[in-house]
C-alpha cells in the first residue's frame, strides 16, 4: 500500500518536515569523536530536543534524551486482542542526526525544483530537493530522518484504521555515525527490539544487508631533524618525506577511486608532521576478513620499503571499527523476507547491493539487534551535489508503514 507517496497532503508535509530538518546545523566532528568526546558537538543536541519535541506531540510514550545525545521514543501496539498482538515483532527504526564534516552543513538553504519526467533525473515526475550549493544538503541522513518521522506521524494519526494493526515500535535517533562513533554508547538497556533498520541508505529499492569490515590504520613515521642547511652533512631524515614516500608506495588499483563493487580499499585519508616525525592515517576496507589482514600487509611492506630506503623507523597501530553484518543477517533470514513483503507491498523492487562503507546497523549488529539498511532517496551524499527525491523518501516510508504492520507468518 501508498500511504504517503501520491498522498499530495502526506507528500508536502513529508517536504516540510525535511526542509525543517537539513537547516538545523547539527554537523559532527571525526577528530573530536576519536578524542573521546561524545556527542562531538554541543549543535547535534539542537535537533535532538526538536526531534523529541515532535515525537511528544504525536502522542509517543516513554520518549527519552540520553544523556549522551540518543533519541528514543516507543509507540505501543494498536492490538487489543494479546494473542493477536504476539504476531507482530517489536520493530526498531534508526536514522543518525548529524551530517559529515567533510563539507560544511551549516546555513543549509534547501532549493525546490518541481520537475517533469523529462528533467528529473529519477525519469519521473518529482520534487528534488539540493541545497545552493555553498554546502551540503544533509539528506545522510535527514532523509532518514523525516521518512521515520513520517511513517510514525501517519500511524499515530490513523491509530484506528483498519489494516494498520502493529506492534510495539521503537525509534531512534542517534549522534556521531559519521565519525563511526555513533554506537558508543547506544542505550541497549532500554531497547527491546526484535530487530531494527536503518533508514541510510540511497536509491529506491536498495536494500542491504551486507557492509565492508573496517579498520583504522596509523602510521608514524620518526625521522631526524638538523639544521636543513647542514642536511646531508648531519644525516637529516626527514619524516614528512617519508610520509609522502609511503602513500605514494601503496598499490593504486586498491585506492577507493579505483574501487566498486566487492572490492575492498586502502585510503590515506590525513597526512601531517614535520621533519622529526609524521603520521598517516588510513581507512582500511574490506568484504573478507581475510583480505583485510592482506591489506595490513601491505601497509607494513610499503612502511619497511620506504625505511630501508630513507632511514628511520615507524610504528603501525591499527583499530577496528565495525564488521560486515552479513554473517549475522544471514542466521535471521526471515529479516529479509519481511522487507522484501514491504518492499513489494509498498510498490518498490528491491535492489539488493553491498554497502561501501558501514552504517550504525552494522555496529547494532554486532551488539545483537540484527539490523538492515534501507533507501533514502537520497545521492550523491558528503557532496555539495547532494540531491533528494520526495518520491523516493515517500516511498521509503511506505516501505517502512508496511513493514511495521505486517504479522508474523
Amino acid at each position: 500500500m501508498n500511504y504517503i507517496y501520491n498522498n499530495k497532503e502526506e507528500e508536502n508535509k513529508l517536504l516540510d518536515r525535511f526542509c525543517r530538518y537539513v537547516k538545523i546545523w547539527s554537523e559532527s566532528d571525526g577528530k573530536a569523536a576519536d578524542a573521546g568526546v561524545f556527542p562531538s558537538t554541543e549543535r547535534q543536541w539542537d535537533i535532538a530536543k526538536i526531534l523529541v519535541k515532535e515525537l511528544r506531540n504525536l502522542g509517543t510514550r516513554n520518549v527519552y534524551l540520553t544523556d549522551n545525545c540518543y533519541v528514543v521514543a516507543k509507540i505501543d501496539s494498536n492490538i487489543v486482542e494479546p494473542e493477536e498482538r504476539k504476531k507482530y515483532p517489536t520493530i526498531l527504526l534508526m536514522a543518525h542526526m548529524d551530517t559529515v564534516d567533510e563539507v560544511t552543513g551549516e546555513n543549509v538553504k534547501p532549493v525546490i525544483s518541481m520537475l517533469s519526467a523529462s528533467e528529473s533525473p529519477t525519469g519521473q515526475d518529482d520534487t528534488i530537493v539540493k541545497s545552493d550549493g555553498t554546502t551540503l544538503l544533509g539528506a545522510d541522513d535527514k532523509a532518514g530522518v523525516a521518512a521515520i518521522m513520517a511513517a510514525v506521524e501517519y500511524l499515530m494519526n490513523h491509530y484506528e484504521e483498519e489494516g494498520l494493526q502493529h506492534g510495539p515500535i521503537e525509534v531512534m535517533f542517534s549522534p556521531d555515525e559519521e565519525t563511526g562513533h555513533g554506537m558508543d554508547k547506544v542505550p541497549l538497556n532500554i531497547l527491546k527490539a526484535d530487530f531494527a533498520v536503518t533508514v541510510d541508505g540511497g536509491d529506491e529499492g536498495e536494500l542491504e544487508s551486507e557492509c565492508f569490515n573496517a579498520w583504522a590504520a596509523n602510521v608514524r613515521f620518526t625521522g631526524k631533524a638538523c639544521h636543513t642547511g647542514s642536511g646531508k652533512a648531519d644525516g637529516m631524515i626527514n619524516a614528512v618525506t617519508l610520509a609522502g614516500e609511503f602513500a605514494a608506495a601503496l598499490p593504486h588499483d586498491m585506492a577507493p577511486e579505483t574501487t566498486e563493487g566487492f572490492e575492498g580499499f586502502i585510503a590515506p585519508m590525513e597526512i601531517n608532521g614535520t621533519i622529526e616525525s609524521s603520521n598517516v592515517e588510513m581507512l582500511l576496507r574490506s568484504f573478507n576478513t581475510d583480505e583485510i589482514e592482506n591489506e595490513k600487509k601491505i601497509i607494513k611492506a610499503a612502511a619497511e620499503k620506504v625505511i630501508a630506503k630513507f632511514g628511520g623507523s615507524y610504528e603501525v597501530e591499527f583499530k577496528q571499527q565495525y564488521l560486515n553484518m552479513k554473517a549475522k543477517l544471514d542466521e535471521h533470514p526471515e529479516i529479509l523476507e519481511r522487507l522484501e513483503k514491504a518492499y513489494a507491498d509498498a510498490g518498490v523492487k528491491v535492489i539488493k547491493q553491498p554497502i561501501r562503507g558501514g552504517t550504525d546497523g552494522s555496529r547494532l549488529t554486532e551488539l545483537g539487534i540484527p539490523t538492515p539498511n534501507i533507501f533514502t532517496g537520497a545521492h550523491e551524499f558528503h557532496s555539495r551535489n547532494e540531491w533528494l527525491s520526495l518520491n523516493q523518501c515517500a516511498k521509503a516510508a511506505d516501505v517502512l508503514i508496511n513493514l511495521l504492520t505486517q504479522k508474523v507468518k
